[in-house]
């Protein structure tokens, strides 16, 4: 990781670091399917790529424009369109895409995606890794909230584990720090390195989905499900920072 632009908190990746990134989707991927599907085989998981550039209206109130990147309007019938803070809102789209064109898709549904986010944020030397473009790969786990399941607290320690395994760092688990509005409990995965308890994921119990689910028994009767989301967000740039920490003094 170079910071050669001299802007904080702006880096360049090298074929190194793209690589060994690139491992961690392909691991996170894997693990994250294999542990959901061990509790209920059931869980219909699915990749996407979506636009960075998505419309202001789609982005939650909670961001104000100081907090991203948004364009500039030339045209009053111009769509304002910002740089994705994250990418749960196009994940959402994508879902609710496939729950109302495919009719073989049903919950348990878990859709994710790896790639480019971007907020403004504070100037901050580079080792606190707070980006103003960053990597995230974000797992929306979609299920209704009268299963018996607890996915939240199921998947804390084989996230940690999961983590743990790629990174030769002491990890824990703590309470975040924050509890986003839409959210029920926020855990986080942090990592030592040293310099501090570094956070690199965060996993949610999210009450946000738009929509309710419709099931129909054999019988013909429909029901109507409220809808809660597993979040596991991974800070793709975090994991591989601490990965190259732990590879320095290996």
């Amino acid at each position: 990781m170079l910071s050669i632009l001299n802007v904080n908190s702006l880096v360049h990746w090298e074929e190194r670091e793209i690589l060994r990134r690139e491992e961690f989707i392909r691991h996170f991927s894997e693990e994250v399917r294999a542990f959901l599907r061990s509790i209920n085989p059931a869980w219909d998981i699915r990749r996407v790529e979506a636009p960075t550039l998505i419309p202001r209206l789609m982005i939650s109130d909670a961001y104000e424009n100081a907090d991203i990147w948004a364009q500039e309007k030339v045209t009053p019938t111009e769509t304002e369109l910002v740089l994705r803070p994250e990418t749960t809102t196009s994940t959402y789209a994508y879902m609710n895409h496939l729950l109302d064109s495919h009719s073989g898709t049903k919950l348990p549904l878990c859709v994710w995606q790896a790639g480019r986010s971007y907020r403004r944020e504070q100037e901050q030397t580079t080792a606190h890794m707070r980006l103003k473009e960053f990597w995230q790969m974000e797992f929306q786990a979609a299920f209704t909230a009268d299963t018996g399941m607890n996915y939240h607290a199921a998947c804390l320690e084989p996230v940690r584990k999961m983590i743990a395994s790629v990174i030769n760092l002491p990890t824990r688990i703590v309470e975040s720090d924050r509890l986003p509005s839409y959210s029920q409990v926020t855990m986080d995965v942090e990592i030592d390195n040293g310099f501090k308890w570094m956070e690199v994921c965060s996993i949610s119990r999210r009450t946000d989905f738009p929509r309710k689910f419709v099931s129909r028994s054999k019988g013909g009767v429909t029901r109507k499900h409220d809808v809660l989301v597993l979040e596991i967000a991974i800070g793709l740039d975090r994991c591989l920072h601490n990965w190259a920490i732990a590879a320095d003094r290996a």
